[in-house]
């Protein structure tokens, strides 16, 4: 840190720095983000010569900074703290500063804002929560409002600052260690998780690393954008609690999926979506983390459970990262790990938890298992997973000779060594040995696998580590990561290109107060290529009776009256009427309890039942939700939420997903269903969701009903988005 006393120092060029970084061309608010994370003039409100306090700490943290900018320390209180000159106000700063670091009370927060806004600063970082008073409200809004109109760049309120390595940047007021750098970006919502990983002692280091807090100005996406611009940055971790600008999110996203720079993320917290949409299942079924898991498997990002898996993912694609994202030189499906083990047992329980999460292991070649066979001990399979321990002999060049020969088998993605990795009390270190030959000698990923951390020889880790070789702290959170390294190697489709029919349908739908029949809804799936069954309404027993006879029997009769969305739930859907007498009842008694309003249906052919919903996410907009349909969809718990458009391949995949998969496919002798219809039936909801999203609420088809001759939606419910009143 260059320390500047008062009204001596100016800048370099008599006006605020410029930043290289920066594209001149680019939108304002980017550049204040550039000029706040590269900043070489900072002005530290609130420095303390107190010990231990958050002014002192903030001084000390920033004096560490490799950059060494321009600071200036502001506070009445003193005269100078430590020999460096303190300012009184932010009003005597001789320049126009970079950045303003905010150590006051929530009390002073808008006082000291609104200062560095009428001095002129770029942006500010602001440690303290932002609480209101007792009775009163609204201010982390004004200080919103303040930053805003200044065009200010904020960090936080109530977040931990950022350090970028990048840049040689350390702008925090809490106590982190040195950080060598690294190719890991990471913007948390979390202080906690930021100091963590920071201090985490593991095998990745960071580009950038930024505790955003409640981020009321600044966004995660604005920060990861920066991010991407650096040419250390090569993988993206996100810890968050809400999405925040969710455009710009996206078009980040976007640009890392291009780029092909994994992104690792751990979401926690809910969407709202669905919450109050009473009248649609899909609302219900895309609540809790329907947003998150849409916008991942939008973006082939790689969405982790807990910070172990965080952590075992990073350090897997941070270390060898040329090889961390290649495409896999067999197709995808072939695709898989290797692992070598020293104990059945674990090799069995290893093999366990890989069938569970749905980790595969590589099908060996001819050439390797005779490979393997002429160095195993009689008696072991070359096998994949492999038990090498047999007598003990030799170690550390059986094991390299195992771990070389399936590194270089076509199938195989990448090897891991799942031992303990204890420390050993003789001081053997075959182990590191054999895996640093192994690694030595192929372009892919070689990693230890340790099933318990609290084992691990830190020495021997630091060793690997260094050496590029990541050590992966735990069984399942290993496994995961090294899914998410096979996952990476899967190529992606482009999305559909949007349909030109959504005009007609939205000045429909758009109508205030607008009540689309159930027919006009059967219509809007028809023009978008969704099979639907044959309809025709009626509000008449004889309209009925004709409307029977058109489609032919057997056919179904619903209610069709608007307030009932829900028919099955107040008997209002016979089935299986055979004649005119059986649809003449069926009609005198819904007309006699419900209304006269009916739906005469065409009766589908017996099918595995699926329910497809669009629903409309806040931050995300429509979303595509996929479950058992009929009866189950308020049993089974699971469904697929799915970011529009989607393409046949990834409608396959999420189906795949899902335990109806299994009945669809032919389970228990029934007839498979043709997956590629279902598929492009999924396809064409997201075309129409593309479409119309903004203007619908929700859209529920139960049931789908699926079958070897295609599929057909029986029944739809559909919910116009709300107007609001004047």
């Amino acid at each position: 840190m260059e320390s500047v006393a008062p009204r001596t120092r100016k800048s370099d060029t008599g006006g605020p720095p410029t930043h290289p970084t920066a594209d001149p061309s680019a939108d304002p608010g980017a550049d204040a983000v550039t000029a706040m994370l590269e900043a070489r003039s900072v002005a530290l409100v609130g420095a303390s010569g107190r010990a231990g306090s958050l002014g002192a700490r903030m001084i000390a943290e920033v004096a560490r900074s490799p950059a060494r900018p321009r600071t200036y320390l502001v506070n009445p209180r003193y005269a100078e703290i430590d020999g460096t000159s303190c300012l009184p106000a932010l009003a005597d700063l001789p320049e126009p500063v970079d950045l303003v670091l905010l150590a006051v009370p929530d009390t002073a927060l808008e006082a000291q804002l609104a200062a560095a806004a009428r001095a002129h600063a770029r942006s500010a970082v602001i440690f303290g929560n932002a609480f209101d008073l007792p009775g009163t409200s609204g201010r982390r809004d004004r200080l919103a409002a303040i930053a805003r109109d200044a065009g200010m760049a904020v960090c936080g309120a109530g977040c931990m600052g950022f350090v970028n390595m990048a840049r040689g940047l350390r702008a925090i007021g809490y106590v982190e260690p040195d950080l060598p750098p690294g190719p890991a970006a990471l913007i948390t919502h979390s202080g906690s998780v930021f100091s963590a990983l920071l201090r985490a002692r593991r095998g990745f280091g960071f580009s950038l690393a930024v505790s955003s807090g409640q981020e009321l100005v600044t966004t995660a996406a604005a920060y990861a954008s920066y991010a991407l611009g650096l040419a250390e940055t090569t993988v993206l971790a996100l810890v968050l609690e809400a999405i925040r600008n969710a455009p710009d999110l996206r078009a980040v996203l976007a640009r890392a999926q291009a780029a092909d720079i994994p992104v690792v993320l751990l979401s926690v917290g809910g969407s709202d979506a669905g919450r109050a949409l009473v009248s649609a299942h899909s609302g219900a079924l895309a609540a809790a983390d329907g947003a998150w898991e849409a916008l991942a498997a939008a973006y082939s990002v790689h969405r982790v459970r807990d910070l172990a898996e965080l952590a075992d993912t990073l350090e897997l694609f941070c270390v060898n990262r040329r090889w961390a994202g290649r495409r896999c030189a067999v197709p995808s499906q072939a695709a898989g790990i290797a692992t070598v083990h020293d104990s059945g047992l674990e090799r069995a329980h290893l093999a366990d938890l890989a069938a569970e999460l749905g980790v595969p292991f590589a099908r060996l070649g001819p050439g390797t298992t005779d490979r393997l066979a002429a160095v195993l001990d009689p008696g072991l399979a070359p096998a994949n997973p492999l038990d090498v321990w047999g007598s003990g002999r030799d170690t550390e060049p059986l094991f390299a000779e195992c771990l070389s020969a399936l590194a270089d088998d076509p199938a195989v993605a990448a090897v891991a060594l799942a031992v303990d990795l204890v420390p050993e009390l003789d001081g053997d270190d075959s182990y590191p040995r054999a895996v640093l030959a192994a690694a030595a000698g192929t372009p892919k990923p070689v990693a230890v696998l340790a099933a318990l951390p609290a084992a691990v020889d830190p020495v021997a880790a630091a060793r690997l580590r260094a050496a590029g070789v990541p050590v992966l702290e735990g069984t399942r959170s290993g496994l995961l990561a090294l899914r998410h390294l096979l996952d990476h190697a899967q190529p992606r489709q482009p999305p559909p290109i949007r349909t030109p029919r959504a005009s007609r349908w939205s000045r429909l739908l758009t109508r205030p107060a607008s009540v689309l029949s159930a027919a006009v809804q059967f219509d809007l799936l028809r023009d978008y290529g969704i099979p639907v069954v044959r309809v025709r309404a009626a509000g008449t027993r004889a309209r009925a009776l004709a409307a029977a006879a058109e489609i032919g029997y057997p056919v179904v009769l619903k209610t069709d009256e608007p307030r009932i969305a829900h028919k099955s739930d107040v008997g209002g859907v016979r089935l299986g009427l055979g004649d005119p007498g059986a649809a003449g009842a069926a009609y005198d008694d819904l007309a006699a309890r419900l209304g006269p309003r009916v739906l005469v249906c065409q009766t589908a052919a017996p099918g595995t039942e699926l329910a497809l919903g669009i629903v409309r996410d806040a931050a995300l907009g429509p979303l595509l939700v996929i479950s058992a349909g009929g009866i189950f969809i308020e049993i089974f718990s699971e469904r697929a939420v799915l970011l529009p458009p989607v393409t046949r391949s990834q409608a396959r995949a999420a189906l795949a997903r899902l335990r109806v998969a299994a009945v669809l496919a032919g389970a228990r002798g029934q007839p498979a269903a043709d997956l590629d219809a279902v598929a492009d039936t999924i396809a064409a909801l997201s075309r129409l969701a593309c479409d119309l999203g903004d203007a619908l609420d929700a859209l529920d088809i139960n049931p789908l009903i699926c079958g070897p001759s295609g599929a057909v939606a029986a029944d739809v419910l559909l919910v116009p988005r709300s107007v609001p009143a004047g």
